[in-house]
């Protein structure tokens, strides 16, 4: 992987944590999946869902997908609790340089290496970068 797309990439994440409503967190999933594996890429997204909701402590949460809301695009998706639908995750897929890359925000408060540590292990996952 070019080291100035990776350099760019984290930097774009950064700047989408800037201070808002809530304090966020960030992640760059890079896996190993291919443009012609969105079966794959699905898997992971509902497995990100799961290890994510799990760090952040939210309980049970469902995935909307972006083509169910408007205000979102096709390849971003959001976790929101089953209670009460609050944001817990949201992410994007990024096809580049010939796999995806998953951008994923959260509420700050998760211990970010833990959460690496555990993406790491999924499979399709090459490494995981955290952005503060």
């Amino acid at each position: 992987m070019s080291e100035a797309i990776d350099s760019d990439l984290y930097e774009r994440t950064k700047a989408l944590l800037e201070p808002g409503d809530i304090e966020l967190l960030g992640c760059v999933v890079h896996t190993t999946l291919s443009g012609r594996e969105d079966l794959e890429l699905h898997e992971l997204t509902v497995e990100l869902n799961d290890v994510i909701a799990d760090h952040a402590g939210k309980g049970e949460t469902y995935i909307e997908a972006g083509n169910d809301d408007p205000d979102f695009s096709s390849n971003q998706f959001q976790g929101l609790t089953l209670d009460d639908e609050s944001f817990v995750w949201e992410c994007q897929q990024l096809l580049r340089e010939g796999t995806f890359d998953v951008v994923c925000y959260y509420e700050a408060g998760i211990d970010q290496d833990a959460l690496a540590a555990d993406i790491e292990t999924l499979d399709g996952v090459g490494d995981v970068m955290t952005v503060p």
